[in-house]
């Protein structure tokens, strides 16, 4: 059974980390992602179950929400330039020639789902910052197009979600998208387990969303703000961009 202490953890943790004046610092995984950074083991010694932390030492005594966005802020200041992907100003990548397709797993419980977005977000904006909002998905989408997948899990089909799908055939789309100038409209996902094995679906290009309709048999790629707007965050607990 889940108890009301679980469920209040569960809340915490998919909102995400916040300091204490509750400014956002960083956004979480979508609800459904495992929480497998949150699995305790058992210390024979003491009879309890605890939560390891290697790069701590093991040790969480007196360590605040404040202390986590202070070390935030110490990781990216001095790691910034090799450890994220952080430049959103990609002119000579497009400029060249060059495509990208970008997938993400809306499951993924080890990198929030949600940090994609931000940063097509924000490429968008840095490349065509004066563009109506159609021009400008158009212009980004020739050569950049962002997917995300539902129910899938880091770089890969999720157990705990056998019916999801996940797309098997990228590099042959990306072929034809560089070398035939064939430009894709939406990516082709394999279901690799569960009940509905085998079957393909359609992934929906961002920023439409896949939404079930009445008197339909499948969903449809539909442009709903409702849902976009809750992939998009700020974070004023800092004073530079974080991804």
């Amino acid at each position: 059974s889940v108890t009301a202490k679980g469920v209040a953890v569960a809340k915490a943790i998919y909102g995400g980390v916040h300091n204490s004046d509750d400014e956002r610092a960083y956004l979480s995984w979508q609800v459904a992602s495992e929480l497998s950074d949150a699995a305790t083991q058992y210390d024979s010694t003491t009879d309890s179950w605890v939560l390891d932390i290697t790069s701590t030492g093991g040790d969480l005594d007196n360590v605040t929400y404040d202390t986590v966005v202070e070390w935030m802020n110490t990781g990216m200041a001095r790691y910034y330039d090799s450890l994220q992907t952080t430049l959103p100003d990609l002119a000579t990548f497009q400029s060249s020639g060059g495509k990208l397709l970008h997938y993400h797993g809306e499951s993924d419980p080890s990198v929030p789902a949600a940090s994609s977005v931000r940063y097509w977000q924000s490429v968008r904006s840095i490349m065509y910052p004066d563009m109506k909002d159609a021009e400008s998905l158009a212009a980004l989408q020739d050569w950049y197009q962002l997917y995300l997948v539902p129910g899938a899990a880091h770089c890969g089909a999720n157990t705990l979600q056998p019916n999801g799908p996940f797309p098997e055939d990228n590099m042959n789309t990306m072929i034809k998208w560089v070398e035939k100038g064939i430009k894709p409209t939406g990516l082709n996902a394999t279901i690799q387990a569960g009940t509905s094995e085998g079957d393909v679906e359609a992934l929906c290009q961002w920023p439409t969303r896949p939404l079930w309709k009445s008197g339909k048999s499948a969903f449809e790629c539909v442009n709903d703000r409702a849902s976009i707007d809750t992939w998009t965050y700020t974070f004023p607990a800092f004073s530079i961009p974080v991804y």
